[in-house]
């Protein structure tokens, strides 16, 4: 089965690394605009989130 996952790089974690989206595709989900647009936006939120996680956390 197709999947599109967006995690963190394992490299630059120490802890494991978290899985921001973990989905099933199929072709159903970019066979109208409208579908791929929805795909396209949660990859995109994925990718933000995986980014904001990686970002170095600033202590006082």
């Amino acid at each position: 089965m197709p999947r599109i996952i967006v995690t963190t790089d394992p490299s630059k974690r120490i802890d494991d690394a978290p899985v921001l989206l973990d989905e099933r595709v199929h072709a159903v989900h970019v066979s109208t605009d409208h579908a791929a647009a929805q795909l396209v936006e949660r990859l995109t939120w994925a990718i933000k989130d995986a980014e904001r996680a990686e970002r170095p956390t600033r202590t006082p």
